[in-house]
């Protein structure tokens, strides 16, 4: 039993050893160099969900026009606008403390709609 043992922790350490090797010095993995606007879209609206939860964290609308202009979309004024209003329509109740995110962040960028409305959080409600 003993020798089963050693024999079975010997081999597990020559395993482990040889994976290593193979792993970090003879076929490391490249990092990926790809930019955000190769992503496909429903990790874009992933990400601009993120980008609008960070603005309501800072309140810094130069920043995250700055972080949607990484996606590569033509005007990020109007992407955020059309995918807060198809999010609404989509997504229902179900996520609606992301549509209330993604609100935010548009009713920020001045294009606030008819269909945000009910997602306005009060204080926003008041100010505008």
């Amino acid at each position: 039993m003993r020798r089963f043992a050693l024999l079975m922790l010997l081999g597990t350490l020559i395993g482990l050893g040889i994976g290593l090797t193979l792993g970090w010095l003879v076929l490391p993995v490249a990092p990926s160099t790809s930019p955000l606007s190769d992503l496909a879209r429903r990790h874009k609206e992933d990400y601009t969900i993120m980008v609008a939860a960070a603005f309501q964290v800072d309140n810094d609308l130069n920043a995250a026009v700055e972080r949607l202009r990484l996606l590569g979309v033509a005007d990020p004024f109007t992407y955020v606008r059309d995918l807060t209003e198809r999010f609404i329509v989509q997504a229902g109740v179900t996520r609606e403390g992301d549509a209330r995110t993604l609100v935010q962040l548009s009713c920020a960028m001045g294009l606030c709609t008819t269909p945000m409305q009910p997602f306005l959080l009060p204080s926003a409600r008041s100010g505008s």
